[in-house]
């Protein structure tokens, strides 16, 4: 990847870091969900209002809201509801953890179907101390809960499964042509189209007792953290392959933790900065460009 790209993963994982905040101000007064419901509408609103205004043309073709609809299945639909149900056993710590194994899913799953993004023990190494960083960034005492919960636990590997067979799927769309505003904005519609029916039936109409911070919290993520975010993950899909994008996984809990330390006053320990090192030096095992640039 070159510089364009690393800043835009970068300012993607601020995008997905800071989802956990306006996630956290959301939940308490809105079932989870009606938050993806209506963080999927407002993404959906925003990226087709940035369509009409830029001029840019919605696809018509059929085959095109095929590819379209599996990549929101893929992308939302299966890993939301397995995250949200697996989250009822399993603890947050554990899930981050589980979730963050999307880069080492994607490693294996690009190596067997893209020809141009073969496995190698490089990648995987890279992988394996990036997630390592991962563990111990957020605290390896979390590791204690792997024994319990185990279909929770299995439910959210599924996630990061179906992340990864989205990585690989999503490449179809630069050879398709097609604009990464207008991807992102045809994959949130679909989602959207299959998630929205679902919350209404299970969660009904959100009340009138819901505060404005959390209405202003909710349409914060779907404008910035599910909107914007999807332009720029599609525009790095698109230029730096599937193995490259999943590499966020690993920088979202880096700059959730970042953010903490400079604007919530949290405090960033020895084990935050080993984390954040361990991770450092899994990217640059998987892209050898990042290393040359750092020096």
């Amino acid at each position: 990847m070159d510089p364009a790209d690393w800043a835009q993963l970068l300012l993607l994982s601020l995008l997905w870091g800071t989802s956990f905040f306006l996630i956290a101000v959301s939940v308490t007064a809105l079932p989870v969900l009606s938050v993806v419901a209506i963080r999927l509408i407002v993404a959906s609103a925003v990226l087709w209002l940035i369509v009409i205004a830029t001029g840019r043309r919605p696809p018509l073709q059929p085959d095109i809201w095929g590819a379209f609809l599996i990549m929101g299945i893929l992308n939302n639909a299966i890993p939301f509801g397995l995250i949200v149900w697996g989250q009822t056993s399993v603890p947050s710590g554990v899930a981050s953890i589980l979730n963050a194994t999307t880069p080492l899913w994607t490693v294996i799953v690009s190596g067997m179907l893209l020809a141009d993004e073969g496995f190698s023990t490089r990648k995987l190494a890279g992988v394996l101390l990036g997630l390592g960083g991962v563990a111990v960034m957020i605290g390896l005492d979390t590791l204690s809960g792997l024994g319990h919960a185990v279909w929770g636990q299995i439910a959210i590997l599924g996630a990061a499964l179906s992340y990864a067979f989205a990585n690989v799927f999503g490449r179809r769309f630069r050879r398709m042509g097609l604009d990464p505003v207008v991807t992102a904005a045809g994959m949130v519609t679909c989602s959207a189209a299959l998630l929205v029916p679902l919350t209404l039936s299970v969660d009904g109409w959100p009340g009138a007792e819901v505060p404005g911070r959390v209405w202003l919290a909710v349409i914060a993520l779907g404008i910035f953290s599910t909107g914007l975010a999807y332009v720029l993950y599609f525009r790095v899909l698109a230029r730096a392959g599937a193995t490259n994008i999943s590499l966020v996984g690993f920088l979202v809990p880096v700059s959730a933790i970042l953010l903490g330390w400079l604007f919530l006053g949290e405090r960033l320990g020895p084990a935050q900065l080993l984390g954040i090192v361990l991770i450092a030096m899994g990217l640059a095992l998987i892209d050898r460009r990042f290393l040359s640039r750092g020096r």
